[in-house]
């Protein structure tokens, strides 16, 4: 399976380390968050990463919502409880939920149909920042800290017409930010294509913190260093 190598499996439950972790954000989601940099002092699993795993181990069905509850650190376990009918929830052994997924209709699980549709997810998530984020913060006069970005998973859904799509694209719909002093919500809508054909939509939502009053020169210092981390990346040395 192609993901085996993103995360390990005991007793104890599912894992995801920090090179791990790392490695997903930046080889399939093209995300440089610093959030999922390996060295980072405050380091969290890709939300990404958790919702591929979903899909990978539990197929892809018509209605899908994941509602993040914390922050995955390096190493925590995971196990998945089944509570009531097709919900998953993902707990550590003390019973926090950081993860919790509901899922209704037709279940498709055929692998290369699932890798597709996952990976044109995380890629579409991997261009929000700076494409989509930068210039929607800047139409509301605000941005994140440059010195401490915090960009954090909400909430994702899928409803999917088209199970077997066969070159899966993911197109954006919509974009909104709602701003509450120094928190605001983001909103994606997009749509999920086929060969140019609609076969579902969905939205993901992110929280960003310490918003500030918007400065070009700042936010685009951080934009330049975001490039240059994956500029180093790609061609390192």
């Amino acid at each position: 399976m192609w993901l085996e190598q993103y995360y390990s499996e005991d007793p104890e439950g599912i894992r995801f380390s920090r090179s791990q972790g790392s490695g997903f954000a930046k080889q399939v989601a093209d995300d440089f968050n610093p959030l999922h940099d390996e060295k980072a002092k405050l380091f969290c699993v890709p939300g990404d990463l958790l919702c591929a795993f979903v899909l990978s181990r539990y197929g892809v069905c018509r209605q899908m919502r994941f509602v993040f509850k914390g922050m995955v650190g390096d190493g925590v376990a995971l196990r998945c409880r089944q509570t009531s009918g097709s919900e998953l929830r993902f707990e550590d052994a003390a019973g926090k939920t950081y993860l919790e997924v509901e899922r209704n209709g037709e279940c498709g699980t055929e692998p290369h149909v699932t890798e597709a549709l996952t990976r044109c997810y995380v890629e579409f998530s991997g261009r929000n920042f700076p494409g989509v984020l930068v210039p929607l913060m800047a139409d509301h006069g605000v941005m994140i800290n440059p010195a401490r970005p915090m960009v954090i998973y909400e909430s994702m859904e899928f409803d999917i017409q088209q199970l077997d799509a066969q070159a899966p694209e993911l197109e954006l719909e919509n974009a909104t930010l709602g701003v509450k002093g120094k928190k605001g919500s983001v909103r994606l809508d997009f749509l999920l294509m086929d060969r140019g054909v609609p076969v579902g939509r969905g939205n993901k939502t992110m929280a960003l913190r310490g918003l500030q009053p918007y400065d070009q020169a700042r936010i685009g210092k951080l934009v330049e260093n975001y490039l240059a981390s994956k500029r180093s990346y790609v061609h390192p040395g």
